[in-house]
């Protein structure tokens, strides 16, 4: 197992996607951080305190809940329900790996009058097999489909990322 980013590069990674966000939703009526439960809800809420940290958006946090072993079987749902009208939904999750649970993740909003929609990964793997392209991404990773990525955010201060 090698660490492929340390915590120091982690939260500099945040910082910039936070900022990036920032400049492309200077318009939006409010961003709301849809984290994947996990490690993707974490980051969310990253990201939402660094945005909140730099800017005077309006910002508002919801966790996707789905079961990642049997996503094509679980009910996908939200931790609460939300109105979307007019804002901009950052679905947010550690690994971008096939694309496969980005795409389950958006089936709450699909029917929702929102702004726009997005999508942040701290670590994009690029093995599309899904049409799901991050529009936020704290680090391009090419690896193999037999190599697992492992993001830890347990401890508040030493975030790591590992390439297993």
């Amino acid at each position: 197992m090698s660490e492929v980013l340390n915590h120091n590069q982690i939260k500099k990674k945040i910082t910039r996607m936070a900022y990036e966000i920032y400049e492309r939703n200077l318009n939006s009526g409010a961003v709301v951080f849809a984290g994947i439960s996990g490690m993707g809800k974490t980051l969310a809420g990253l990201l939402a305190s660094e945005l909140h940290t730099i800017s005077n958006l309006k910002i508002e946090e919801v966790e996707i809940i789905l079961d990642k072993n049997n996503i094509a079987n679980s009910e996908v749902k939200l931790s609460k329900p939300i109105d979307l009208s007019g804002k901009t939904l950052l679905i947010v999750d550690d690994v971008l790996n096939t694309g496969r649970t980005l795409a389950y993740a958006m089936k709450p909003f699909l029917e929702d009058e929102l702004y726009k929609m997005e999508v942040a990964v701290l670590v994009n793997r690029s093995h599309g097999l899904f049409p799901i392209r991050p529009d936020y991404t704290g680090y391009e990773l090419s690896t193999t489909l037999n190599e697992h990525i492992r993001v830890d955010f347990s401890s508040e201060n030493n975030y790591s990322v590992h390439l297993q």
